[in-house]
């Protein structure tokens, strides 16, 4: 998760005007080994138009892009999308799952392969936490405070931080699994 340094991952009305995105090169290899390490990604439905429409567009249209390798992957992996509301979105290898969270997200987990990462939004993490499906949580906090928008965290929620890094363009990436 994107988050500011007073803990908002959007602002009020989902802004993410904040971010840093001149990430950097430790940051941007550090995703991209999150994503070698996946190979299924979850969304939340509001979010998932502008994130499909976006690397779409790069794979599609920016073929110089430095993003292209990367849009590749995002494009090429399937999207699994949760959504209480419709039952289709378009997008490539994306389907949308109606049914309970916890039993979709856990049988998910039990299954064969490389790991699933989340990529949002807010709302849906918010309800991955609460209903202790996070395995692993990275937090990329940027130098930033913005006094109010939208949280993960809803409730009091014991971490343990099992890795740092600093990077150059000030985004700080923590890496935290459920404290016991």
């Amino acid at each position: 998760m994107q988050m500011t340094v007073d803990g908002f991952v959007a602002g009020p009305d989902g802004e993410l005007d904040w971010m840093t995105w001149e990430m950097g090169e430790k940051v941007t290899v550090y995703i991209t080994e999150l994503m070698n390490t996946s190979d299924t990604i979850l969304m939340g439905r509001k979010m998932t138009e502008g994130f499909v429409t976006y690397w779409e567009n790069v794979l599609d249209n920016q073929p110089d892009s430095p993003e292209h390798p990367f849009a590749q992957k995002m494009v090429g992996l399937p999207k699994i999308v949760f959504s209480k509301t419709v039952d289709t979105l378009p997008g490539r290898n994306l389907r949308v799952e109606n049914g309970d969270l916890v039993e979709k997200v856990t049988e998910l987990k039990s299954q064969e392969g490389k790991d699933l990462i989340v990529y949002g939004g807010a709302g849906f993490v918010s309800s991955l936490i609460e209903n202790n499906l996070i395995d692993e949580l990275n937090i990329f906090i940027h130098p930033i405070a913005i006094s109010e928008g939208m949280r993960i965290f809803s409730n009091r929620t014991k971490l343990q931080l099992i890795m740092t890094q600093s990077n150059p363009s000030g985004i700080v990436i923590n890496t935290y699994i459920p404290a016991e």
